[in-house]
């Protein structure tokens, strides 16, 4: 809850969840849930597409296109191409999918008129203070969702999210850079809420259908360790052993007859199970009481009703899988989640699948600029001007173009 409030020294922090506790939470229901986790990396694969490059806009044409010319700065190139870019887009979007929110920490220079590195801080262990006079600050500590002392926590000036690149120049000349990192964060402004956003997949779990998803697989294995694996019910009448084994051929008293039977059972039953005797058919005598026609000895082979239909929960855990997807915008086709059948059934083959794609791509956008919007800020504050950043993509293609894939750019 944004309400409650706790301090460290003589800031005010808002705390993240009603036990300032919601990304450590957070993290743990996104770990045990399959569908989640996976949709969540897949969207982060799909934004992140096959990386950035810089180019120059150098206008539109007649279809609406951008048309961009390559930047000759090796310099540059090398360094949106680096393990520092690639680390930091990472990992601003894994905090911004999985929590809603990612830090960005800017590390300024000696100096303090450039910066020298961007490093994205770990979310589980970042909170935010009340505005005061304006400003808001950014903690960091691992001891959170615990209240740390002002010694266990670093603390840094968040930017103001109007016009960060103005609050930069501004704290630039009067000095306030130098020896002092800076926090950029960046959210998903969907939730509406003032500090911490909510993550895309909070619906979910609100409606209840992560905890379904959950709930499914550990129903199931508590019912395959506990469950009786009865099939058949076979009943045979005292008479059948009597003929089959009369008493007078074994010693009064002899466990010689009960042994006999046992094995008898046995043998019935290792020549009817096992998958060499499927289908196998069994073949049984009885007999008929001359004096009333009734008859004996007859075998009667009843089949076990299983009570417990996994049909029926794997429907249920395939619905739950596909909501939760829903509430990621993504296709459950294109992760192969497609049902044959029923309320969520869908098509699962590849024109579908390329279509769903095309969509996902097409609503990365916005995060896509808003992963980059720390980044772009970091180059224009040292100097790199006019530079335009763009993602590549890789496209599925239908065989007929004769390739099954091609590149561009977004």
């Amino acid at each position: 809850s944004e309400t409650e409030k706790f301090s460290i020294g003589g800031d005010k922090l808002i705390s993240w969840g009603e036990n300032n506790d919601f990304p450590q939470k957070a993290d743990l229901m996104i770990g045990k849930t399959g569908v989640l986790n996976t949709g969540l990396k897949f969207l982060r694969n799909l934004t992140l597409g096959q990386g950035i490059f810089p180019c120059l806009l150098d206008g539109i044409d007649d279809a609406g296109n951008e048309i961009l010319k390559p930047v000759q700065n090796r310099e540059l190139e090398l360094f949106l191409s680096s393990r520092v870019v690639r680390r930091y887009l990472e990992k601003v979007l894994r905090d911004y999918l999985k929590f809603g929110i990612s830090f960005v920490q800017f590390i300024p220079s000696l100096s303090g008129d450039k910066f020298a590195g961007l490093n994205t801080l770990n979310a589980l262990h970042s909170r935010l203070t009340e505005f005061k006079n304006g400003d808001q600050y950014c903690y960091v500590s691992g001891k959170f969702p615990d209240t740390p002392s002002a010694e266990n926590a670093i603390k840094m000036r968040v930017l103001s999210e109007y016009d960060p690149e103005w609050d930069l120049e501004l704290l630039k000349s009067n000095g306030g850079l130098k020896g002092q990192s800076m926090v950029y964060v960046v959210r998903d402004s969907w939730s509406n809420n003032d500090h911490y956003s909510s993550p895309v997949w909070q619906s979910a779990h609100t409606a209840g259908w992560i905890d379904i998803a959950n709930s499914i697989p550990k129903f199931l294995l508590k019912a395959y360790d506990q469950q009786l694996t009865l099939k058949w019910h076979i009943q045979i009448p005292y008479s059948y052993w009597e003929k089959r084994f009369p008493y007078a051929e074994y010693p009064e008293g002899s466990e010689a007859r009960k042994q006999a039977i046992n094995e008898h059972m046995t043998s019935v039953e290792r020549n009817l199970c096992g998958k060499e005797n499927a289908d196998k058919p069994l073949i049984t005598m009885y007999g008929v009481n001359e004096s009333n026609g009734r008859i004996e000895e007859e075998w009667k082979i009843t089949a076990l009703d299983n009570k417990s239909k996994d049909s029926d929960r794997l429907v249920t855990s395939a619905a739950a899988n596909s909501e939760i997807l829903f509430a990621l915008m993504i296709n459950p086709n294109v992760m192969g989640a497609g049902m044959p059948g029923g309320t969520y059934a869908g098509q699962s083959g590849g024109s579908n699948i390329r279509e769903a794609f095309l969509v996902n791509i097409a609503n990365a956008w916005i995060d896509r600029q808003n992963i980059l919007d720390p980044l772009e800020c970091y180059l224009r504050f040292n100097g790199v001007k006019d530079v335009e950043l763009r993602f590549r993509n890789t496209i599925l293609t239908t065989l007929d173009t004769g390739a099954g894939t091609k590149k561009v750019v977004s």
